[in-house]
């Protein structure tokens, strides 16, 4: 009988044994299951902490919003603690918004080049010494800036205001009548100083981690450093320092006791950014919460409602925008 004819023989079938089954599934020590259930618990619990409080605020909301009698979201007053009560977000969502943006313009762009200075300019004992005060910045209780910036900033900021009314006054934005520095641009400036540590320090990590062959690579070709910088490390570095900006913007929209010390708070939307006036939820729930009847503390409650949106608004939004940019990540370079 030709052999080539033959069947070929037929490896036994492969049987896994329970110890295989185990390594398969991936926990397979006391220390690994344990770890395991921790972790999977930690994240369950987060999910469970997030859905109770929203929860409990759409509850408190829907009871106060159920007894305005202003439209909620565009009415320019806040006299939820009178009969029959009155009270809109339209003012505190107005400055919640401008003044985080007005310290995002000024802020970013001042932290990435202290990080870019830091890690790629600077010598390292100086580089050390800026990390250092970078790091004190971030330590400053928001009251300690508060009180800074009443006593401070709010003096010295007429010959700004004065320069920006001559000539960019001619645009209604910054037109100045005069009087004390007590406006949301005034809380842009003070909010921009506050993120300012959070925003550098996560940039500067990020920089550092940009891979040394890359900018090695570039210099070898004649790059100068600061083409070095333009195609190395800024794009790799991109994700870093969007969520580095969306860090800082969390903090500038929920802060509360600095803003409140600063702003000259009123229901009016000025179409100047130097004249007083405006507010924030954080400012409005702090300032008002002492003296609230109980619809009034549902009325406030149904401000930080919306405050908790916009927040994950936010984050839903820069997660998305990393999403898009997954080949300048730090996991993928």
């Amino acid at each position: 009988m030709d052999i080539s004819t033959q069947d070929a023989p037929v490896p036994p079938p492969t049987t896994q044994t329970a110890e295989e089954k185990r390594n398969a599934r991936g926990a397979t020590r006391p220390g690994d299951r344990v770890f395991l259930g921790l972790s999977r618990g930690s994240g369950i619990l987060l999910l469970v902490i997030m859905a109770a409080i929203a929860v409990f605020l759409t509850y408190r909301a829907v009871l106060a919003i159920s007894e305005d009698e202003a439209n909620f979201l565009t009415a320019f007053e806040w006299d939820a603690n009178n009969t029959p009560p009155k009270f809109g977000i339209a003012v505190l969502a107005y400055g919640t918004v401008v003044s985080s943006i007005i310290a995002m313009v000024i802020a970013v762009p001042i932290s990435v080049g202290i990080a870019l200075f830091i890690t790629h300019y600077a010598p390292r004992k100086l580089g050390g010494l800026i990390s250092y005060v970078i790091d004190l910045l971030a330590a400053v209780p928001s009251i300690v800036y508060g009180l800074w910036g009443a006593l401070v900033l709010v003096p010295h900021l007429n010959g700004l205001y004065g320069w920006l009314d001559s000539y960019l006054g001619w645009t209604g934005i910054f037109e100045w009548q005069g009087g004390a520095a007590r406006s949301l641009f005034t809380v842009g400036i003070l909010l921009a100083i506050m993120i300012l540590p959070i925003v550098t320090n996560v940039s500067r990590e990020v920089f550092r981690q940009a891979p040394q062959m890359h900018q090695e690579a570039a210099l070898a070709l004649g790059a100068t450093r600061w083409e070095v910088i333009r195609m190395s490390v800024l794009p790799f570095g991109r994700s870093g320092v969007i969520s580095a900006s969306m860090l800082g913007l969390g903090r500038a929209l929920g802060e509360t006791m600095a803003v409140a010390t600063v702003l000259s708070p009123s229901f009016l939307i000025e179409t100047s950014l130097l004249d007083p006036g405006g507010g924030t939820f954080a400012q409005n729930i702090a300032s008002k919460f002492g003296e609230a009847t109980p619809l009034g503390r549902d009325a406030l409650i149904a401000s930080g409602l919306v405050l908790f949106v916009i927040t994950l608004l936010v984050n839903g939004a820069a997660r998305a925008i990393i999403a898009r940019r997954k080949e300048y990540s730090g996991a993928n370079a």
